[in-house]
């Protein structure tokens, strides 16, 4: 590939760098057609859809299905002649992802249709950075030995916590970590391709954002809450998460509910995770926190009062540190993520209603509010979506 080089304002660039720069789009327009697509295009059907030539066409798909970026597949077709051949994402790409959770560690590793063709999902262990993660590479290695021959391009890492642009986990309050070269302890796992660390809301966003590699999602705006022991968050913006100037844009958790309420692992008062994670609902409605997600819903149905007084305080927190962020950056969707997706519809519509009333633009645009996919590993999911987006966006480098 001929790579662009600088020129003076006025001189021409080389003919090379054009028609290299035009093909790198073209394989770019391509992979996102298909990949886009709800019925497998033929190369005809790319010609006219991305106003090619079918020569053009024709040459760009035979290029990525040599490099198995896209598959061919045979397809019925009506009237004479034989039927077109379909194109649809490759199976024989593969990004992995893992996830660092407060009690367990997962890897899944995905193919570009979004099929999740290996996985592991083992407890943390202990606390200390370095075993964990050196346990978390373990398993990452056992899942790539089963690839069988598909190509890794790359590893996503989902932390919980405030994550730097090099990697480097500046601080997570619910493992007790603070300033660990997430990327660097994990290097090995990725061989040639870096390893790519971000914060697990912003993963389980992403997987919201984009279900399948390259496939936008219903909302292309929305505030995401990510709810486990911890509580996370991530801001979407046209189909894209917002890291923020520091990375931690969305940290819905710490957004304060009541300045005078309990003591937060972050050092400030009243933050919403101290109402809606998991260990303040586990002591509020009596429940175990394993059965929390499951059994909060029913025991409320069932008028337990004090699974009753626990959907109350979801249901104020929420509302009360939601409409903060709404009224801030503009967008009207909510999605909530993790336990919070087992809230029952009337819940859910009674946070919507809460947040209607406060929300300043409900008036000309009510707030929706709905649960996540309810994929149990979305982060590890999002960060598998995350290590492929380089083959999406730039395939030219991959075939």
């Amino acid at each position: 590939m001929v790579e662009p080089g600088s020129t003076s304002w006025g001189e021409s660039a080389p003919v090379a760098v054009r028609q290299s720069s035009l093909r790198e789009r073209n394989l770019a327009a391509i992979v996102a057609a298909v990949c886009r697509a709800d019925v497998p295009p033929s190369r005809a059907d790319l010609a006219t859809e991305l106003s090619m030539t079918r020569a053009t066409a024709g040459r760009l798909v035979d290029e990525l299905v040599a490099a198995r970026v896209v598959d061919e597949v045979d397809r019925s077709q009506g009237g004479r002649g034989r039927p077109a051949k379909g194109l649809l994402p490759g199976t024989g790409i593969v990004g992995l992802g893992l996830a660092v959770e407060t009690d367990r560690l997962l890897v899944r590793a995905v193919d570009l249709r979004g099929r999740v063709i290996g996985q592991r999902d083992v407890p943390s262990g202990p606390r200390d950075a370095e075993l964990v993660l050196d346990a978390l590479a373990h398993e990452a290695r056992e899942v790539r030995r089963g690839l069988q021959g598909r190509r890794l391009v790359g590893v996503g890492v989902a932390v919980p916590g405030i994550v730097t642009d090099d990697g480097r986990l500046r601080r997570a309050p619910n493992l007790g970590w603070n300033d660990v070269d997430v990327a660097g302890i994990l290097a090995s796992v990725g061989g040639r391709y870096p390893v790519q660390v971000a914060n697990e809301a912003d993963m389980a966003a992403l997987l919201e954002a984009q279900p399948r590699p390259g496939r936008p999602g219903p909302w292309s705006d929305f505030v995401h809450v990510s709810a486990a022991v911890g509580v996370g968050g991530a801001i979407v913006s046209g189909g894209r998460v917002v890291a923020g100037e520091h990375g931690a844009a969305g940290e819905l958790g710490h957004v304060c509910v009541d300045p005078s309420g309990p003591a937060c692992g972050c050092g400030s008062t009243g933050c919403l995770e101290q109402y809606v994670g998991i260990r303040a609902l586990a002591e509020v409605s009596g429940l175990p926190r394993e059965r929390v997600a499951e059994g909060l819903a029913a025991g409320a149905v069932a008028g337990d009062p004090r699974c009753l007084a626990a959907v109350e305080q979801v249901t104020h927190a929420l509302s009360v540190a939601l409409a903060s962020v709404v009224n801030v950056v503009g967008i009207s969707s909510v999605v909530l993520g993790g336990h919070l997706t087992a809230l029952d519809v009337a819940t859910i519509e009674s946070i919507r209603s809460r947040l209607d009333a406060r929300v300043l633009g409900s008036r000309w645009k009510p707030v929706q509010v709905r649960p996540a996919r309810g994929d149990q590993t979305a982060a590890a999911t999002g960060a598998a979506h995350r290590a492929l987006a380089d083959v999406l966006a730039r395939p030219a480098a991959w075939v």
